[in-house]
């Protein structure tokens, strides 16, 4: 459980786990203490005479525990419930070493001390599924009893500090076994989400470019019949076309964000796929003053794809890589056959590069590192990559550059 995440839900579930804690605590803590120090003595033959404020702490000892309880109150009302397990775990350590030192140290008699909320301490640890705890709960109950019996000189600590170990990769192993629990539930919660997310993103999509598709197709062809009949008038108009072609761009990832097409796989040659790609965006190259350089370990065998989806896939990664080159610099196209039937592509630039924590956010919907990105070619370009069984994978340095690689499987 994340302690430094105050999300209301996770505060509650704290409280409800400290809560129980300390019924058991003060339940297990007392009752055993009574019998072993006061009723056990008495139904012993010998008679043995114990006075609990002679021995150790004495009736201190249960000042010093039960003071910790107001304290634990406090902190679970004002909405921190996460600090409590720690007050108690190092107080009774504190408390229990000085009440065994006030017994035992200086005397003849075998060390045989502790009490059965030791074995709670350790036990009910995974229930806080919290590791940082887990440590401190088991190196703790270790740590008292070698401690103990270094200043002792006693050897009978070993058996309680073996039983520690003991309990201890139990406990190790339930709580990883909650961990893992608790991330699948959270791994499918975030699924839904991301389905539910691209559910409602879909809906909106689909009727953006529907409204949007009509019109754009009515001026971008009265524009260019204007350019046509007066060529030397006006020199905005290849500046308008460009930019009807950039809105009509983002309308395609809407629509296909909206109503995604059915793949049709056929055999298709990935060079020719390149091939074509490079010369869509030739012009784009040429305006940001960017070489392009195509590395192609031949020959390639055919792939298994929808020929048009991989095209869109690449022109949206090599634009991606010009326009992260407002100055001009080199693009580096490769294209190569892996082991066990796979494909490599990968796009290789000297633009600015992308940080670390921005990478992990990649094909979101609406997240872009440009200042006029939509964020929805990359979220189309995963789309389709998985469609075909693939992956994309982004490595990047700042100031040096990024490189994109996509990986298709191929099936002869």
């Amino acid at each position: 459980m994340n302690e430094g995440i105050k999300n209301p839900k996770l505060i509650f579930e704290e409280r409800k786990a400290i809560i129980l804690f300390l019924w058991l605590f003060n339940l297990m803590f007392y009752s055993f203490d009574i019998f072993y120090n006061h009723i056990r003595p008495k139904l012993n033959i010998e008679k043995s005479k114990f006075d609990p404020d002679e021995a150790g702490l004495g009736i201190w000892l249960y000042i010093l525990v039960i003071s910790m309880l107001p304290v634990a109150i406090y902190f679970i009302k004002k909405g921190n419930p996460y600090i409590v397990k720690y007050i108690y775990i190092i107080g009774y350590i504190c408390i229990d070493i000085i009440d065994i030192l006030m017994r035992y140290l200086g005397t003849n008699t075998p060390y045989a001390a502790g009490n059965i909320v030791e074995v709670l301490f350790v036990l009910f640890s995974p229930i806080f599924v919290n590791k940082k705890y887990f440590w401190v709960v088991s190196l703790g109950m270790i740590g008292k009893e070698l401690l103990l019996g270094f200043i002792l000189q006693d050897i009978n600590v070993v058996v309680p500090t073996v039983i520690y170990v003991i309990l201890s990769v139990i406990a190790y192993i339930l709580l990883i076994r909650f961990n893992s629990y608790i991330n699948s539930l959270t791994t499918v919660y975030e699924e839904l989400r991301q389905k539910e997310k691209l559910a409602v993103i879909g809906q909106m999509a689909a009727a953006i470019g529907h409204e949007i598709r009509n019109p754009l197709s009515s001026l971008r062809g009265f524009t260019q019949l204007q350019q046509e009949r007066y060529p030397n008038t006006n020199d905005f108009y290849p500046i308008m076309i460009q930019e009807i072609d950039r809105i009509n761009s983002i309308v395609n990832d809407l629509m296909y964000l909206g109503k995604p097409r059915s793949i049709q796989f056929e055999k298709a040659s990935i060079e020719e796929i390149i091939a074509y790609t490079l010369s869509i965006t030739q012009q784009q190259a040429e305006g940001h003053q960017v070489t392009v350089e195509t590395l192609i370990a031949g020959p390639l065998p055919p792939i298994d794809c929808d020929e048009k989806q991989l095209k869109q896939v690449f022109i949206n990664l090599i634009k991606n890589a010009i326009e992260s080159m407002p100055e001009g610099g080199m693009v580096k196209i490769s294209v190569k056959v892996l082991e066990k039937n796979k494909m490599s592509v990968s796009i290789l630039d000297e633009g600015d590069g992308i940080a670390d924590e921005d990478i992990l956010n990649l094909g979101e919907p609406f997240f872009t590192t440009k200042k006029d990105g939509t964020g929805l070619g990359l979220m189309v370009t995963n789309q389709i990559i998985s469609e075909h069984k693939g992956e994309v994978t982004f490595k990047s340095n700042l100031e040096k550059g990024t490189k994109v690689e996509v990986v298709l499987p191929i099936n002869q």
